[in-house]
């Protein structure tokens, strides 16, 4: 279950591939792929290591109060894209 207030970083078996229209991840366990096809997303998922809680690296990417960011970051714990760092 996603909570904004612990931290969370990529799985280490996902790799990411910037590319125009936001970024690619795989997993390479999973073999799943994700579509980011949003830049601030991109964004808040590069500061998640950089950041305490799910919720600094919101409020670092000037996104905090905003639902989709959220959500977005709830569907790739779901997928395994992102885990929580004990």
């Amino acid at each position: 279950m996603f909570d904004l207030d612990v931290r969370w970083r990529l799985h280490p078996q996902v790799a990411v591939r910037p590319e125009p229209f936001g970024a690619l991840l795989y997993h390479f366990g999973t073999r799943k792929l994700s579509f980011l096809k949003n830049a601030g997303v991109v964004e808040v998922v590069t500061l998640l290591g950089q950041h305490s809680t799910a919720r600094d690296a919101l409020r670092a990417a000037g996104v905090e109060g905003e639902p989709a960011y959220r959500k977005a970051l709830a569907t790739l714990v779901e997928s395994r894209m992102l885990v929580r760092v004990p």
